[in-house]
Formats: C-alpha cells, sequence, structure tokens
C-alpha cells in the first residue's frame, strides 16, 4: 500500500531531475491535499512530534512533511509542488536568515508569502528558549549525554559563548542528535510554551 513516504520519495527523486510521473501519481492516490517544507530531518522530527502530541495523524489528513536537505532547494520544490506544479498548498518553517529565499521561492511558484513562519535564529533555538537551559540540560542528562555535553563545553571555542548557543552546537556535534533532539525537546513542553512559529504552522494544517 502507498504511504506519504512513498510519497516524498518520489518528491526527492523528481526535484533532483528525476520524472514526476511517480509523484503525480501518488498524491493522487493519497489525497495529498498539502506540502509542509523544513530544511532537514530534525524540523520533521519536531513538527511530527508536536503533531502526534495534539492526537493528529498528518499523513491522514493528507499532509507531507518534507525535508528539502537545505533551505536554497525551496525554489525548486515550491516550483514543482505549488500551484504552477502539483497545485498543492504550501506551508513551512524557515530560518530568519532565510526568509528572502523562501518569500523568493513561493512568490515565484504562485504560492503567496504568507504560508510560511519564521524561526528567530532556528527551531532549536525556539525550543531551547522555550524550555530554558537548565530543563534542555536535565533533558540531556536523560537522555545519557551529560558526560558528552560537558567535555563539548570545556572546548575552548565554547568559552563566553551563551549557553543557548552552546546547547545548539552541541545538538550539531553528532550525525542524528539534531533529529533526536527535535522530538525529545518538543514532546518535554509545556503546552502554553510552544514556540510560536512551530504552533502557527500545526494550527494551519
Amino acid at each position: 500500500m502507498a504511504d506519504m513516504r512513498a510519497f516524498r520519495d518520489a518528491v526527492t527523486a523528481w526535484a533532483a531531475g528525476g520524472s514526476g510521473d511517480p509523484a503525480r501519481e501518488l498524491a493522487e492516490r493519497l489525497s495529498v491535499r498539502a506540502v509542509v517544507l523544513l530544511e532537514g530531518p530534525s524540523d520533521v522530527a519536531a513538527v511530527d512530534a508536536l503533531a502526534e502530541g495534539r492526537g493528529r495523524d498528518l499523513e491522514a489528513e493528507g499532509v507531507c512533511v518534507l525535508a528539502m536537505g537545505g533551505a536554497m532547494s525551496v525554489g525548486r520544490f515550491a516550483d514543482l509542488l505549488g500551484p504552477r506544479g502539483l497545485g498543492l498548498r504550501l506551508t513551512g518553517l524557515c530560518d530568519e536568515r532565510e526568509r528572502p529565499y523562501y518569500a523568493r521561492a513561493l512568490d515565484g511558484a504562485g504560492a503567496g508569502r504568507q504560508g510560511y513562519f519564521v524561526c528567530a535564529a532556528d527551531l532549536e533555538d525556539e525550543l531551547i528558549r522555550a524550555l530554558g537551559v537548565r530543563r534542555v540540560t536535565e533533558l540531556v542528562r536523560a537522555e545519557g549525554e551529560l558526560r558528552p555535553l560537558r567535555t563539548f563545553l570545556r572546548q575552548p571555542a565554547q568559552q563566553g559563548r551563551p549557553p543557548e548557543q552552546q546547547l545548539r552546537r552541541f545538538f550539531g556535534t553528532k550525525k542524528g542528535r539534531k533529529i533526536r533532539y527535535g522530538r525529545v525537546l518538543v514532546e518535554a513542553l509545556d503546552p502554553a510554551r510552544v514556540p510560536a512559529p512551530l504552533d502557527d504552522l500545526l494550527a494551519v494544517l
């Protein structure tokens, strides 16, 4: 049975220069109505975790949460999936520094500029500020990574940096760690303290 993973794979192959026929067929078969364009898999983990925590099944709702492999790819994906391509609704999250890419891409694809939400630095920054440094450190301890964190914090390059920046950098130092903590941090959030960009994104889906 076809699932949303097959659609994501078909779209990724299409964006890389392959045929668009598999993506078109799967979009119709799965009744895909919207695509959330995200930079990478850690953002996907966070969005999926929040949706699950609120009792929503995005795939069953026809929503594809897609990691593009970098914000610079947003133009290509918007062209393929938006009004001039498959005709799907587009939304997403981006970092402040990526706002121009998203605005230009969605406008150029005929999707408008109002469908995406902007994080101050990045999503990890939003989550760390929402939870606080102490709580995030507790979560790192619970994940069995307090020793690696302490070793990391002793590095000369980390001296003098704000603790929020240190934690963001730590999450990116090991393959798969950002993805893991994308889910861990979201699952630890108080429902009333979900960062606005993430909360607003889910509200429009």
